[in-house]
């Protein structure tokens, strides 16, 4: 494991994941959030063009599902991480995510903080984005990981927290 994705819903815990996991194997952990959100919560341009730079690398471990360079990363990647988790488990962990982030006023990424609880009903804010896309990535994932045209990437489903730390533990 030299280049690593890892993919599954918002809230899932990719990027803690796969901070640990760069941690473990002193490789560069690429946030692909960091990369696509510049200031006030506005996509960057050069989003696409970053990616890209940065998996040229010969080892990373990067996180997210972004549909614009999803090509590009199981191309480059020899393993994917699908973090699979039930739905109940994952929307409470990104509402206790973005409880803490906002009662903490935590910038995430170029100036971006966690908006008031009153806008996470936006169907872009991460906490209805779980619930309402769980069952797309789930069949989506599902379908990529039987994909012959895959066979060649290690693949990686864990199913709950306890197979996460297992995991971790392996590593």
């Amino acid at each position: 494991m030299r280049r690593i994705l890892i993919v599954g819903c918002s809230g899932s815990g990719k990027t803690t994941l796969a901070i640990a996991i760069a941690k473990r194997l002193a490789i560069p952990c690429i946030e692909l959030d960091a990369l696509h959100w510049g200031p006030g919560w506005s996509p960057r341009p050069s989003f696409a063009a970053d990616v890209e730079s940065h998996t040229r690398a010969p080892s990373w471990v990067t996180d997210g599902n972004y549909a614009t360079v999803r090509e590009l990363l199981w191309s480059r990647a020899d393993t994917v991480i699908w973090l699979d988790l039930p739905r109940l488990v994952v929307e409470w962990q990104v509402v206790c995510r973005s409880l803490v982030r906002w009662v903490e006023r935590e910038e995430m990424w170029n100036g971006c903080v966690e908006p008031s609880p009153l806008g996470w009903g936006d169907p872009e804010h991460p906490v209805r984005w779980a619930w309402e896309k769980h069952a797309e990535y789930r069949e989506c994932y599902q379908a990529r990981f039987a994909d012959p045209a895959w066979e060649h990437l290690s693949r990686i489903r864990l199913r709950s927290r306890e197979r996460v730390r297992q995991f971790l533990d392996g590593q």
